[in-house]
């Protein structure tokens, strides 16, 4: 019955395989299960309500993405849209929580009606790649940030602005070490070596904190006084009904978020999709990929989920590739990453205790490495291209806003297109997103 419905023999595997291959891309992204909460809490929102929503969503999305797209991949709140929850959404714009998951509901219905529509292909046609690719890698420069300000290696300065901090300060001493670790598991290609560096980095806090170094510190690891829990926290069940009225009350608030979540959410989960197909061997003569639209559509509903049980977009994980290299080519892989999730639910103490900021501060910076690698895929001696991307990254960076960034490179790029002589290949849709960012930027409209 497996092999009928998953296809094993079509495309030449078994069950072993596929469930092998679903335990390692679950260890490869299960870093998020303390990520994600401790990003969301900045943004006010309870630990433990995050870790349950991060958990359930992802378990349910990937799942859904086995059985209905049979397609050998993982989802759960993938980074980057996380950073853009919390601090440009939330923190800079000063919207609730509540407000940033109504977001959420809404730029995943739109992502849905893209694909279902077929306005996908326009999409991808209308925009410049070097400027996709470019945008990509100023969100992994800013993840990279959040990173060293989490490990209290950058800190603020009233001279300077930033500056470097205290390194021999415990945690900020145990944030180096996980760094270190998890640089050296990566350039080594260990698979799920930034699972192992949590986990490492989580060790070694704990016995800082047991011989007396970091005591008292509330960044430091201590030892669980449980390890399984059957209090499951659902408080942010149904919470973005309550974002709606502050989230329409700003229609410039309202227009600003809901293009930045769709198109960083669009980009990103495209060009994953794309890669990954490659990978596993899911595209046919013509280079398509099989059932692509099935798969974004999938995907969507996968954000939805994620945003009525409380959490930033839920979206595929480009980790899936450690599985797709064991052998993972149907849904099975994707379904037994999700039973994975399901049972890690059961640890939360241990997740709360051992995964401070501190620790989990290497796996932003890694993903900032990862992301910040789409660089070679830009023309960067291009004039215009070079300085487009150059503002995209610095202005993200300096103004801790992933949507002010994305405006300062699209403005740069249409306004140099259009005085270099080459307005004719610009399309309306960039013409028309050149205008409302410069009067965004310039007028706040």
């Amino acid at each position: 019955m497996l092999s009928k419905f998953f296809k094993f023999d079509e495309r030449k595997t078994n069950t072993k395989q596929e469930v092998l291959a679903g335990i390692t891309t679950f260890l490869s992204m299960a870093y998020i299960i303390g990520v994600n909460p401790v990003m969301l809490s900045k943004a006010g929102m309870p630990f433990s309500g995050v870790f349950f929503a991060t958990i359930i969503s992802a378990a349910i999305a990937s799942i859904l993405m086995g059985v209905f797209a049979n397609y050998p991949v993982g989802s759960a709140p993938v980074m980057g849209l996380n950073a853009l929850f919390t601090y440009t959404i939330v923190i800079y714009l000063g919207n609730t929580w509540e407000c940033a998951v109504a977001a959420i509901f809404l730029s995943s219905i739109i992502f849905l009606i893209i694909n279902i529509s077929g306005l996908r292909d326009k999409i991808l046609n209308a925009l410049p790649n070097d400027l996709k690719y470019g945008i990509t890698a100023a969100i992994g420069f800013y993840l990279a940030f959040i990173g060293f300000r989490f490990a209290n290696i950058i800190v603020l300065d009233s001279t300077t602005l930033t500056t470097m901090g205290d390194l021999f300060q415990p945690s900020t001493f145990l944030a180096l070490n996980g760094i270190f670790i998890t640089a050296i598991l990566f350039v080594k290609k260990v698979p799920a070596g930034l699972f192992i560096s949590i986990i490492v980095t989580a060790l070694l806090g704990l016995i800082f904190t047991f011989l007396g170094f970091g005591t008292g510190d509330p960044l430091m690891p201590t030892l669980p006084t449980e390890f399984i829990s059957f209090e499951f926290d659902l408080s942010l069940f149904g919470g973005f009904l309550r974002g709606f009225e502050q989230l329409f009350s700003n229609i410039k608030n309202l227009v600003i978020i809901l293009f930045s979540l769709v198109f960083v959410l669009f980009f990103d989960t495209v060009g994953t999709v794309m890669s990954l197909s490659q990978l596993c061997g899911l595209t046919d003569e013509n280079g398509e990929i099989t059932d692509f639209g099935k798969i974004l559509v999938v995907d969507g509903i996968g954000g939805v989920i994620g945003a009525v049980f409380g959490t930033s977009t839920v979206s595929i994980f480009l980790e899936s590739a450690t599985g797709i290299e064991t052998g993972g080519k149907t849904g099975l892989t994707a379904i037994t990453v999700g039973i994975c999730f399901l049972i890690s639910i059961f640890f939360y103490p241990i997740i709360v205790s051992l995964f401070t900021t501190p620790v989990i501060a290497s796996a932003l910076i890694l993903v900032g490495i990862l992301m910040v690698n789409q660089l070679e895929k830009v023309n960067l001696t291009h004039p215009v291209i070079g300085t487009s991307v150059f503002f995209t990254i610095i202005m993200m960076v300096l103004t801790n806003s992933i949507s002010f960034g994305i405006a300062w490179g699209f403005s740069f790029f249409s306004v140099l297109e259009i005085i270099t002589g080459k307005i004719n290949e610009l399309n309306p849709g960039m013409i028309i997103l050149c205008i409302t960012f410069i009067l965004y930027l310039f007028f706040g409209l």
